[in-house]
């Protein structure tokens, strides 16, 4: 048996043995495929984002890189229960598919679809935010997943918003996430300030992204992205 044969068997008893990374997570490390990398590095945002994109084409890599820098933020606070999180595009229009649940530990895409903006927040593009109680308008910003319950709009989800002034009030203004008829192809999309998804989605997204995973809303607020805590710093 050629000697390079005889070493690398040996290390892999060795890893089997003692438990250390395993013989998989040692051959990722002999070819350069390091699962482990620390998030936060920038291997790690590199990793993510050409993983990222590589699956879903249609995320814009700078909001992807913005919502990669408020998910760190918020790990860093102790928000991060399950490395995963969601992307809302809304600068694009609600005719296309612009919400992506990313698991940020595989660097894997697991939904990218339809969701809704608020009916006062524009027609098929969203031109307005607020966090004003009544306004019927889309919030913007970082926000945590709470638990899902039976409501009037069927199987939802809370959502407690994590920035003073943007979305802080969604929790007192009933902004949740829920299935809605007028979501998907075809559809225009609009709440009343809810990031509603299809009906048939409704369900399995949020037992994916409940029990506080981040949700990242961006859209074209230039007060926002100057001042978003998580963004700026």
């Amino acid at each position: 048996m050629p000697s390079i044969i005889k070493k690398l068997v040996f290390f892999l008893s060795v890893f089997c043995i003692t438990g250390w990374w395993g013989p998989f997570a040692f051959l990722d490390m002999l070819f350069g495929n390091n699962v482990d990398t620390p998030p936060g590095t920038q291997a790690w945002l590199n990793q993510e984002v050409s993983s990222i994109t590589s699956q879903a084409s249609n995320l814009d890599v700078n909001v992807l890189k913005l919502g990669l820098k408020a998910y760190l933020k918020a790990r860093q606070e102790g928000l991060d229960a399950k490395q995963l999180l969601t992307i809302i595009d809304y600068s694009k229009p609600s005719t296309e598919r612009r919400l992506f649940v990313v698991d940020l530990k595989k660097a894997k895409v697991l939904y990218n679809t339809w969701v809704s903006h608020g009916k006062n927040s524009g027609e098929i593009e969203t031109r307005s935010f607020s966090n004003s109680p009544g306004s019927l308008k889309t919030s913007l910003g970082v926000f945590l997943t709470g638990e899902p319950y039976e409501g009037g709009n069927g199987y939802s989800l809370h959502l407690t918003g994590l920035e003073p002034g943007f979305n802080d009030k969604a929790y007192s203004r009933s902004i949740v996430m829920h299935g809605a008829w007028y979501v998907g192809p075809g559809q225009r999309g609009r709440s009343w300030g809810c990031p509603a998804v299809s009906t048939s989605l409704a369900k399995p997204i949020i037992d994916t992204i409940k029990d506080r995973t981040l949700i990242f809303a961006y859209g074209r607020d230039p007060n926002y992205l100057r001042k978003s805590t998580f963004l700026t710093g």
